[in-house]
């Protein structure tokens, strides 16, 4: 079992997808870290942006062999790639009515502000994508787990 953490300006009681954000890095979905700083970076973050609440860390525990025994449609990548960018690009631009894939489970770096820079560069023609893979591949990134079915998120269980 691995302890996975989400940081908000509330307690999580009941995952409700239609509260999760839409454009994010693997699409609309609750997103969870192995770093519990990083979550309560994020808590703190996002009490910030809303303006109420208090920063809270919500833990769960979750069995690390459903990514592998076939229970769940997994995505993993292990680091940056051309993959990894072409993923986040797709999820962070689609149309509002078009979701790009149908994993339960997405596991990969967090695209942090840096690398939102060399998207939006790549994007806009200063970058080819084998410069912004190669811009990529150096980054020290953290760890998210996307979970997007209601399937995936009846295996959480919260602690």
């Amino acid at each position: 079992m691995i302890e996975l953490y989400h940081g908000s300006n509330l307690f999580i009681d009941k995952i409700d997808f239609t509260k999760c954000k839409p454009y994010k890095d693997f699409g609309q979905g609750f997103y969870l870290t192995d770093i519990f700083p990083q979550a309560m970076e994020m808590a703190i973050k996002r009490t910030r942006i809303v303006g109420s609440g208090s920063p809270v860390v919500t833990k769960f525990l979750f069995d690390e062999k459903l990514l592998i025994d076939g229970s769940l449609k997994v995505l993993t990548f292990d680091s940056p790639s051309i993959e990894w960018a072409k993923f986040i690009l797709a999820n962070r631009k689609r149309s509002k009515d078009k979701f790009i894939h149908d994993y339960d489970v997405v596991v990969g770096p967090v695209a942090d502000d840096g690398v939102a820079f060399q998207l939006e560069r790549y994007l806009y023609g200063g970058l080819t994508l084998e410069q912004l893979a190669k811009e990529l591949t150096y980054r020290k990134l953290n760890r998210q787990y996307f979970f997007g079915t209601e399937k995936a998120i009846s295996y959480l269980q919260q602690i």
